[in-house]
């Protein structure tokens, strides 16, 4: 049996390397086939029973060997739709065998690949190079969420994406602390454009004509011993004793006095023609006077400022005097519910100074009637005055001011939240004095829009690019697994399937989306023509097995002619 034995080894190695031939070139012709996975060949040998002693090398079979779990290279694509799997996990696919009412109609066999070139079709759905249609799971647009676990065929819709209201505008920005246009004098305008309820300061009080030594028992003088009590909002109150000195024996004195006195600041003494004047120096001073015989005789009493009846807009016919004393604040477009772009302009104007009247204070206004005339308000203010502090930032803090029924031209588009935050609107000095630093102004509206490209995130979401600059997720790319997908058995098309030895699927592959890319194939060139030279190799020498059998066979022969 040992010739024979021989000849049918040598037949089974050039089945085994016929078959690692096979492979090899499958291999060499798919190594540009996208997401490709090659076929290694495994040997394996056969040994006849016998005793140990006379156990042969024994013959060979050879096996496929899958390297579905060997990723091939991740290369760059322009494609938006083209997608790749960094990692373990695959796609699931279906197929269409049928088609009603123009429609594909699918197999309800569930099919798994690496091969991510989908593209959208005439109707709608992914399919990609080999036939295959990607399964998905719907998002729900006003969530954001997956709506549903079990992944089925959908097509991609283009719907409209509604119109969004405006509904916060956010504006951050630093004013100049010196603006070129100066103060808004509001005292000249028709109607005060400030917002109602603006502080004014009080006006200056004046004495009567006193006699210049002010103590004594004539016309125009305090009796000694009288007293006169002053105070601020900002200090405690300061008594004055008239008299012999130290007390106070001169209208000069008291001038004096008041003005040198800490706890009087807010207001400023003078005197002019025997008259005692005291003048505010800020808006924000309240002046208490405590009721007596010197409070009386230098006609002084206790007040506070007024409060502005302000309408809190700017008429058509000021609107260039209006634009001299302010500087622009930038422009925004914002949008109603029914997505009508509306553009809003701002202008800021400075009504209080701190040299003056003690604080900065700024208003904010919009045009809100560009067509206005005459007397009809054109301007509006937004109705809140932004009050800094020595250190430039907001005294009070205002982190938003809400701007109800905001119309510009006609058109309403409701409340509006102009955010800024604590900090976001500042008064340091700036280089820039004619306009206002803008550091951020958007808007969360938009008008509707059409879907103008989809594109595969890295995040495993297909997302909508619209007309309208918004972007939106449609729908979720689900991926799956398997514990042995080496088992899986091969299809065409880089496809596989299910068998008894791969297990089922499991959700949620470890592997991650790459968005514009796609999976190389695996095959090696260099490596598989190395196997090719070592199988033809083997091969020769199984020729040579048969062949030397063959003569050997022949001298069997040969001996007993």
């Amino acid at each position: 049996m040992g010739i024979f034995g021989a000849l049918t080894t040598a037949v089974s190695g050039l089945r085994a390397q016929s078959f690692a031939l096979e492979n090899i070139s499958g291999n060499i012709a798919n190594s540009q086939t996208t997401a490709f996975k090659r076929t290694d060949t495994s040997f394996t040998d056969l040994i006849p029973d016998a005793l140990p002693s006379r156990q042969v090398a024994g013959a060979v079979i050879s096996q496929s060997r899958a390297t579905n779990s060997v990723q091939g290279d991740i290369q760059s694509a322009t494609n938006d739709t083209y997608m790749a799997l960094n990692g373990e996990g695959y796609f699931v696919v279906a197929t269409s065998n049928a088609t009603a009412d123009g429609q594909p109609i699918f197999s309800g066999t569930d099919y798994y690949t690496r091969r991510g070139d989908f593209e959208l079709n005439k109707e709608g759905f992914l399919v990609n190079k080999a036939g295959y249609y990607l399964k998905l799971l719907p998002i729900d647009r006003n969530t954001g969420n997956v709506a549903g676990s079990v992944p089925e065929v959908m097509p991609l819709n283009n719907d409209i994406l509604p119109a969004r209201a405006t509904d916060v505008v956010t504006y951050r920005a630093n004013l100049p602390r010196e603006p070129v246009s100066g103060l808004l004098d509001y005292s000249t305008y028709a109607v005060d454009p400030r917002p109602a309820g603006s502080p004014n300061a009080f006006a200056a009080q004046t004495s009567p004509v006193m006699n210049a030594t002010l103590v004594g028992a004539g016309a125009g003088q305090i009796a000694s011993g009288s007293t006169l009590t002053l105070a601020t909002n900002s200090g405690t109150p300061v008594t004055f004793t008239f008299g012999t000195a130290p007390n106070i024996t001169s209208l000069a004195e008291l001038v004096t006095a008041i003005n040198d006195d800490p706890n009087l600041s807010g207001i400023e003494a003078s005197t002019a023609g025997n008259q005692l004047t005291i003048t505010p120096t800020n808006q924000a001073t309240t002046f208490t006077v405590t009721a007596g015989a010197a409070a009386t005789a230098l006609g002084l009493t206790s007040a506070a400022p007024t409060a502005s009846t302000g309408g809190g807009y700017v008429q058509a016919n000021e609107g260039s005097i209006f634009e001299e004393q302010s500087i622009p604040g930038d422009a925004i477009t914002i949008y109603d519910e029914q997505g009508t772009p509306v553009d809003v302009t701002f202008r800021w104007a400075k009504v209080n100074d701190r040299a003056t009247e003690g604080v900065d204070t700024w208003n904010l206004f919009y045009l809100s009637d560009t067509t206005a005339t005459g007397t009809e308000p054109m301007w509006t203010n937004v109705g809140t005055n932004f009050t800094f502090g020595n250190n430039s930032l907001l005294n009070p803090p205002i982190a938003s001011v809400n701007i109800p029924n905001l119309t510009v031209d006609g058109v309403n588009v409701g409340n509006i939240t102009l955010a800024h935050g604590a900090t976001g609107l500042t008064q340091f000095t700036a280089d820039n004095n004619v306009r206002a630093d803008i550091l951020q102004l958007n808007q969360d509206g938009y008008a509707a829009g059409e879907v103008v490209r989809i594109q595969i995130s890295d995040a495993g979401r297909i997302t909508a690019f619209y007309s309208n600059g918004q972007m939106a997720d449609i729908a979720e790319i689900p991926t799956v697994y398997f514990n042995a997908d080496n088992m899986l058995k091969r299809l065409d098309g880089g496809a596989f399937a299910t068998t008894f030895e791969s297990g089922p699927p499991i959700p949620g592959a470890p592997g991650s989306i790459v968005g514009q890319a796609l999976e190389g194939s695996n095959t090696d060139i260099a490596d598989e023509f190395t196997k090719l030279i070592i199988t033809q190799q083997a091969y020769s020498a199984n020729t040579r097995i048969v062949s030397t059998a063959d003569e050997m066979l022949q001298e069997a022969l040969n001996m007993i002619r």
